[in-house]
């Protein structure tokens, strides 16, 4: 077994594998299967890109996890994983995107040969990586088996960061300074907008501080003029023009725990109109931040940003960020926790979430947010970049 490089101490896995194990006893669940990958890499330091084939690791109560996945990515698990190679199974290549193969067919033969076809078995039902097939055939296989819904179980048990997963998500924030440095530096009139991906991605990379940056699980977002009233368009071979904004969503990523920060810019003379909405989010931001204590709620944030925006006669009707840490593509938000009215979830020390406070109106958008950490003296930005929206004549 090759000496693995883990990202934290082999105590924190540890802590987190009970953590989650008390979450399963609580659900009456047996064996939980986990294919969420960034709670894999959370449970057992896997890292690889894998994803896009079924794969996971099953909780034990009363045994190490098991990873199971195709056979060549179980050298990835040997060389990113902690557990021990007895624990980790891959299964035959003809099982890969077949149409009369299914792997959930070898997985379910895999937890009968373990005598656990007749547990409570936990299944993440709703995540980007588990299919109405996979759950079908599990339970044609498993007739014995009683399964149920654990979508967001280990999510939830990631909410609260240690001190060195807040270690990485601050290196990432300086990451993102970084790139947003860069931004301001190369935007302008006539600049291609992949060429500016293209200082992006390589400002993302390069890190800061003798530290090397990850992927981050969300390519760069930065529609332009009327296009940045849709918040998730990417980017074109098109120039930028004067008399546009541009907004700028990128994180920077650290073995995998990510630091979102957007930014606005404009080109040339901004209007009246998006200078106000401007003043308005920025006051309603620093309002936001101050509610981020623990004890608080994410509806108390919430309905503090909200209020300050309808006092200026602005309305936003999508939530108000959501909570972060480590991920993989698609999203890099948590899928726990949610900025908007009626959320009760109540803050702690070491949450961390992205406080994205943007605006897409009829024909514009701008954005300007943070990731915050909330510590018991109140909220801490992970990144330290201007919020004034940068403007470039």
């Amino acid at each position: 077994m090759p000496d693995v490089a883990l990202p934290f101490d082999r105590s924190e896995y540890e802590a987190r594998l009970a953590r989650v194990r008390t979450a399963m006893a609580a659900r009456d669940i047996d064996v939980l299967l986990v294919t969420d990958p960034s709670n894999m890499n959370w449970l057992t330091g896997y890292d690889g890109w894998s994803f896009y084939v079924h794969q996971g690791v099953l909780v034990f109560h009363d045994t190490d996890p098991l990873w199971w996945g195709r056979s060549q990515d179980a050298n990835g698990a040997v060389r990113t994983a902690w557990m021990p190679t007895d624990r980790i199974v891959g299964y035959p290549d003809h099982f890969v995107q077949s149409f009369e193969d299914h792997p959930m067919t070898h997985l379910a033969q895999l937890i009968r040969d373990m005598g656990r076809g007749r547990s409570a078995l936990g299944l993440e039902l709703d995540n980007y990586y588990f299919t109405g097939k996979a759950d079908r055939i599990l339970r044609e296989l498993l007739p014995n088996a009683w399964l149920s819904d654990a979508t967001g179980l280990v999510n939830w048990c990631r909410a609260v960061k240690s001190p060195a997963e807040i270690a990485y998500m601050r290196q990432a924030g300086r990451i993102a300074e970084e790139v947003h440095a860069r931004i301001a530096e190369k935007a302008e009139p006539g600049l291609r907008k992949n060429e500016l991906v293209a200082e992006i991605y390589d400002a993302t990379l390069r890190g800061a501080d003798g530290i090397g940056g990850d992927y981050p699980a969300i390519v760069p977002l930065l529609p332009s003029g009327a296009d940045a009233a849709a918040p998730h368009l990417t980017w074109d071979d098109k120039p930028m023009r004067k008399g546009e904004a541009t907004f700028f969503e990128i994180a920077g990523c650290v073995r995998r725990y990510h630091c979102p920060l957007s930014r606005t810019i404009f080109l040339g003379t901004p209007p009246q109109a998006m200078l106000d909405a401007e003043k308005a989010v920025l006051e309603g931001m620093e309002a936001g931040l101050a509610e981020f204590k623990p004890g608080r709620t994410c509806h108390d944030v919430a309905a503090t940003f909200f209020g300050v925006l309808e006092k200026h006669g602005i309305e936003k009707d999508n939530r108000t960020g959501y909570s972060i840490g480590v991920s993989y593509p698609p999203d890099w938000g948590e899928r726990t926790m949610s900025l908007r009215r009626d959320d009760r979830s109540e803050l702690e020390p070491g949450m961390t979430f992205h406080f994205m406070t943007g605006l897409w109106m009829a024909d514009w958008g701008y954005e300007t947010t943070e990731s915050v950490l909330v510590t018991e003296r109140g909220a801490e930005c992970l990144s330290s970049v201007s919020r004034k929206m940068l403007i470039k004549t």
